[in-house]
């Protein structure tokens, strides 16, 4: 007992301590063409990677993959083959299902293109033609469970608008074109991120004279949405939304002129689905541009990483929150490249942290990938390095609990786990553990300081194994 109690011990101050270590850049694309625009997702110990590149004389979608958490990385795929240009590409992956959308001019127009992979990206279906405008601008796509959301930009009423499509079968069939904007201002750069049935998105707008930040939900999947919500009221820009959510709590970040000439990165967050908001928050102060952001959170860490010319040129930056975005750690440079990194995308997996860029170190654009394989803390520790007899799920400890509670399983063999908190009418609040995981028992923390009191339940998932449990809250 005491070994083991040792070994618990000890991968948890070993992750404590290496929550700072960044991999060295892997270069994932070796071409004489422009390589641009990259996007990852990650779904367990897969990752996938989609970037527009000019290799074959003219702009194509490709696509890349990693079956060991970034480690490796398989060949180049290209995803599209036509004479016109397709760009902008976009991805999400629910499971097995990888999702690309992407910009295309096959037609003699720019119009929306989707692809799906049903395999983890070993095969892909045709093109699907989304829509029939001939001008719109950067595509964002989101999926939750079989419901697949997509947004963009749209000329097709004489200004630009957010328009919106969606999937309630995994991407098979989809509806009609939704215009969620209706304003004599221009609506531009529309991000989206869906749990559940609630699909949130931000965009930029400039229907006030200035571009200011606005934000919309759909609590219905997507067949119905609420008000514009005006998010910032600033005398200067504000430009590029993210939106990320997990649980009930989501998190908005952008970059904003009001302090000066250079754009500072800014941060907002609601603990409540999107009904109130905190107020705008400056989380970098320098007097040089830090703009485009990425944001991923998961459970109550927040991660995004923006580009940042304070070196003299444009580097890769990273900031991280474990505190539901009430605090903020010190900026950390990712790259360090005299000619230039720029356009990041930043997923998670599990404890790990995943960022993909272009860059002109190679005299050209060229893909990078790096990892901090325990930069997002989960509070999760294996308790013995026994293999269990089978799957369990134990009662959270203490319950009743007020804030902090603990809940221990045991996984017979490796495989992908799902930890997930939920309240009376079945809507997922929180996400404790989602990624791979080595047979053993663990135990998982929890802090529910952002729920009300009340009655909610916990949901196990792995391989073939469900189990439900009832805590409760009491403040």
């Amino acid at each position: 007992m005491k070994k083991y109690l040792f070994s618990a011990i000890f991968i948890l101050i070993s992750a404590a301590m290496s929550y700072a270590q960044w991999q060295p850049d892997l270069r994932l694309t070796v071409d004489p063409g422009e390589s641009k625009e990259p996007v990852v997702a990650v779904s367990g110990s897969v990752l996938h990677t989609v970037w527009e590149d000019k290799g074959d004389g003219n702009w194509e979608i490709y696509y890349k993959r990693s079956a060991d958490g970034g480690y490796n990385w398989g060949p180049d795929t290209r995803l599209t083959v036509n004479s016109a240009e397709s760009r902008y590409p976009y991805s999400a992956v629910s499971g097995t299902n990888v999702h690309v959308v992407w910009l295309d001019s096959r037609n003699g127009n720019w119009s929306l293109y989707y692809k799906l992979s049903t395999d983890a990206g070993a095969t892909w279906t045709n093109d699907i033609q989304l829509t029939n405008a001939g001008s719109l601008r950067y595509p964002a796509v989101s999926v939750s469970g079989s419901d697949v959301h997509v947004v963009w930009y749209d000329y097709r009423d004489g200004n630009w608008e957010i328009y919106y499509k969606g999937s309630a079968n995994g991407g098979f069939n989809w509806g009609s074109d939704t215009r969620l904007t209706d304003q004599n201002g221009w609506s531009n750069d529309p991000s989206v991120s869906a749990s559940g049935n609630d699909v949130h998105v931000v965009w930029s707008d400039d229907r006030d004279g200035n571009e200011e930040i606005y934000y919309k939900n759909s609590t219905d999947a997507g067949s119905n949405w609420g008000a514009d919500t005006r998010l910032t009221n600033a005398p200067s820009n504000s430009y590029n939304p993210v939106v990320s959510v997990a649980g009930q709590v989501l998190h908005v970040v952008w970059h904003d002129y009001r302090n000066s000439g250079s754009p500072e990165i800014y941060y907002k967050r609601s603990i409540d689905g999107g009904i109130s908001w905190s107020n705008d928050l400056r989380l970098t102060n320098n007097p040089f541009d830090s703009n485009n952001p990425s944001v991923s959170a998961s459970s109550s860490s927040v991660h995004i990483s923006f580009s940042s010319f304070r070196d003299g040129n444009s580097e890769i930056y990273y900031k991280r929150s474990t505190d539901n975005g009430f605090s903020w750690e010190a900026d950390t440079r990712l790259t360090s490249n005299p000619l230039g990194s720029f356009a990041s995308s930043l997923a998670i997996s599990g404890s790990v942290v995943h960022v993909v860029w272009y860059d002109f170190r190679d005299g050209n654009t060229e893909i990078y990938y790096k990892q901090n394989p325990t930069g997002n803390p989960i509070g999760l520790i294996n308790t013995s390095l026994e293999i269990p007899s089978g799957f369990s799920l134990g009662q959270n400890f203490p319950n009743p609990f007020n804030p902090v509670t603990n809940i221990q399983f045991a996984l017979p063999n490796a495989g992908y786990v799902k930890l997930a908190v939920y309240d009376m009418n079945g809507k997922e609040v929180a996400i404790l553990v989602s990624g791979q995981f080595t047979a053993g028992t663990y135990k998982a923390d929890y802090n529910a300081s952002l729920l009300a009191s009340g009655v909610y339940f916990y949901k196990l998932t792995a391989k073939d194994f469900t189990a439900t449990k009832k805590m409760i809250l009491i403040k």
